[in-house]
């Protein structure tokens, strides 16, 4: 939509295809229904950096179209926005059809034809130059120029179906292995569904392999019916695919990251001591969330009734230990279904960063997940659609 939009904008002709009965189906999912449209980070230089190494191939795109051009650019076109925690930018009325619409009203401007229920079932192309596109049911269309922005595989419900890595593919073009990104884990054990629904503040999660910590990341997360979610989990997620490809990998949850073992046992004991006379199970209120309780009461070992003036020395640093280091074994990640977005995708060697047009494919532009680009959650991996949308429908 950001490329058809600004091409037209430019002055083309622009015909945008679209698989689905409607446009923008995963925009309407994302920030679970409320668009975080992007993230009011300080510099470029910072920008850049969440997303990895690979991430300097967006300096050119962010620099011309970067989160403040994104807030003016819906700001402009009616849409009052909000920034939140982290910097994270929403829509005031925090429903997401209210971005979608704005693109619309942006495509509609320009007087882009927009071509629903479109699926492209073959690109002709002879030496380096696509021909024409061939629709399911046998309709032919030709054009000057061609952007594929199809997304990855991320939530396959709303057409992200992979498409756009087949084409390129047999277009010439390299496809870096792909795997889910920003999903959910699933934890092996039936702790988690006991504890579905229990948000975690101020917590590190650690990921580890072979008891040796890879990863961590501090902030909230959420426990669900099979594992755990949530802003830091599925920052987390990424780099358990990579453990898991790799062997076993387990979760540890530091519910007291801002003590070390020593302080949290001092803590216990004073805690244990102003509540003497009373029994395990009721001294935890102050320390853990109530759902929690019985849980590490159990896990403890220590019996739920014994007066706290009672718990000894030994009990009380294993039971430090439970809370620094609650650990569970993984079972797997979500997968494609509830992953936000997808990682891996288009060699970006092969993509011009200034224009977004294929090294490959002389009449051909690559924008969007599609790429071999993916950063943590909070606006970025919109900022990107946006950024090499425009580049793109600039540049043609």
């Amino acid at each position: 939509m950001m490329a058809a939009g600004r091409a037209a904008e430019n002055g083309a002709k622009v015909l945008l295809l679209e698989k689905n009965k409607s446009l923008g189906k995963k925009l309407l999912l994302t920030g679970k229904g409320r668009c975080n449209i992007t993230n009011k980070i300080e510099s470029t230089k910072e920008l850049v950096e969440k997303f990895g190494p690979k991430g300097k191939f967006l300096y050119a795109s962010f620099n011309v179209f970067g989160p403040d051009q994104t807030i003016a650019f819906f700001e402009g076109r009616g849409l009052k926005t909000k920034v939140e925690r982290g910097g994270r930018v929403f829509p005031e009325s925090d429903n997401a059809k209210d971005v979608l619409d704005c693109l619309v009203r942006y495509l509609k401007a320009g007087g882009v034809k927009i071509m629903a229920g479109a699926e492209v079932q073959k690109i002709v192309a002879e030496g380096g130059h696509i021909e024409k596109l061939i629709l399911r049911g046998g309709e032919e269309l030709a054009a000057d120029n061609y952007v594929i922005a199809t997304g990855g595989l991320s939530y396959p419900g709303t057409g992200s179906t992979g498409d756009g890595y087949k084409w390129l593919k047999e277009l010439g073009h390299s496809i870096n292995e792909l795997s889910p990104a920003l999903t959910a884990i699933s934890l092996k054990g039936g702790i988690p569904k006991k504890l579905e629904g229990l948000s975690l503040k101020n917590v590190e999660i650690s990921l580890c392999q072979d008891n040796k910590k890879v990863d961590a990341r501090f902030g909230e997360a959420i426990f669900t019916s099979t594992g755990l979610s949530g802003p830091i989990v599925l920052d987390l997620s990424k780099e358990v695919g990579k453990v898991l490809s790799a062997g076993k990998a387990s979760l540890k949850i530091d519910f007291k990251p801002a003590l070390d073992f020593k302080e949290l046992d001092a803590r216990l004991l004073k805690d244990f001591q102003v509540l003497s006379k009373k029994m395990f199970k009721n001294s935890l209120d102050e320390l853990l969330p109530q759902k929690m309780i019985p849980v590490i009461v159990e896990l403890s070992g220590i019996s739920p009734e014994k007066k706290t003036a009672l718990i000894s020395k030994e009990e009380r640093k294993n039971l430090a230990h439970l809370l620094k280091e609650f650990t569970f074994e993984v079972e797997a990640l979500d997968g494609y279904s509830h992953a936000i977005i997808t990682a891996g995708g288009v060699e970006l060697k092969e993509v011009d960063p200034g224009t977004m047009k294929s090294k490959i494919v002389d009449n051909l532009s690559i924008v969007g997940e599609v790429l071999d680009l993916d950063g943590p959650t909070g606006g970025y991996n919109l900022q990107v659609c946006w950024s090499t949308g425009q580049i793109a429908g600039d540049r043609r």
